[in-house]
């Protein structure tokens, strides 16, 4: 799957017609909000802790990325919504603003594939959730879940993206929401030596986390006052056909496509600022990178320095693409990016590699 077509369609529109960033909300092991969460990450802050009665083949205490102010006691999608609902709130706060607000707002949610500990009813569980959430000015439908793991948020803003293209709509909220910290799945992380410990150090901590961005054209944006946070210049998915836990060798050919066609959008003469992507610490991911940059080291200002962010707030799964996009974000609002030119990209396990080119203001110290 090659969204070649998507990428084109994006950079070549014109400056009214552009996808703009207009609000961003994030709730991570590390903050209950983009800005905490952001924030912690630019200061290396991590959360891994022991879990409290649960241990590795190793017979050590198994080391999770768990949000504190969730209570453990919370699963399922009790656990799912803890997450979102927050950061949902968050990312639609710029519409609490003005004079009007759209009825209903579609949402895009990238939820994480099949697996053990997760009930196969998530998304529809999810979904009959959400429906009823509503605020004084607007509430969200239709929802539409994507639940392919890490790449699915990138590929449910890929989709909103289309909306937008097409005039369907003028908002679209789209995220990702992810939790690796149900007990069975934590112990099938382990049977699969995926689990971070002294046995594994090609292993990931695992996390969860939610993201959302609220989307619209630069002209609505501008009509309804809103400040824009980022313009998407390009947005791509493609498939690897040599994946993880296979005998196949992965030389990073899907993950080379989908950057390749994301920086078809780059400027003439212009290199990407900065990378941020979801590298947890896992031998396939770092290999299948590294053949990746060696192919595109030429688009980049400087290839040796990207952001993993699951150092700080564990492996987040399909949270993954929302949260690199709010840190990037962050890195223009706070005024520490090197320039305006982001590139984020998110890989799963069943294939799917998602990337997308933002160009964001930076808001230097003392400026207006």
């Amino acid at each position: 799957m090659v969204a070649g077509k998507t990428v084109m369609e994006l950079s070549t529109l014109n400056e009214s017609d552009a996808i703009c960033i207009v609000g961003v909300g994030l709730t991570t092991a590390v903050g209950m909000s983009a800005p905490t969460s952001t924030a912690a990450v630019r200061a290396g802050i991590s959360r891994s802790i022991e879990h409290p009665y649960l241990v590795d083949r190793g017979g050590e205490a198994m080391v999770v990325s768990s949000a504190s102010f969730i209570p453990p006691e919370l699963s399922g999608v009790e656990r799912f919504l803890a997450l979102a609902l927050p950061a949902m709130q968050e990312a639609l706060r710029p519409l609490e603003v003005g004079t009007s607000s759209p009825a209903s707002i579609p949402l895009f949610l990238g939820l994480p594939s099949s697996r053990p500990g997760l009930s196969e009813s998530l998304p529809s569980d999810l979904a009959a959730w959400i429906a009823t959430v509503r605020s004084e000015r607007t509430h969200l439908y239709p929802l539409e879940t994507f639940a392919s793991g890490n790449a699915s948020g990138l590929m449910a803003f890929e989709e909103a993206c289309r909306k937008l293209n097409h005039h369907e709509t003028d908002f679209c909220l789209v995220g990702g929401c992810d939790s690796y910290l149900e007990a069975e799945t934590l112990e099938w992380l382990d049977e699969q030596e995926q689990l971070k410990s002294a046995l594994n150090t090609w292993g990931f901590v695992p996390g969860e986390a939610a993201g959302f961005c609220l989307l619209a054209s630069r002209q609505v944006a501008r009509e309804r006052l809103l400040t824009v946070l980022g313009r998407v210049v390009a947005v791509a998915t493609t498939l690897e056909e040599q994946r993880i836990k296979t005998d196949a060798i992965c030389v990073g050919r899907g993950l080379t496509t989908a950057l390749r066609l994301a920086l078809q959008g780059l400027p003439p003469g212009r290199r990407v600022d900065h990378m941020l992507c979801d590298l947890n610490g896992e031998r396939y991911r770092t290999d299948e990178f590294g053949f990746a940059m060696a192919r595109l080291v030429r688009f980049f200002r400087d290839a040796n320095d990207f952001w993993t962010p699951a150092d700080c707030w564990g492996h987040i799964g399909a949270a993954s693409g929302p949260a690199l996009i709010c840190q990037a974000i962050a890195f223009g609002a706070r005024g520490y990016a090197k320039g305006p030119l982001s590139l984020i990209w998110s890989s799963s396990e069943s294939g799917e590699r998602s990337a997308v080119l933002l160009d964001i203001p930076i808001h230097r110290v003392g400026s207006a």
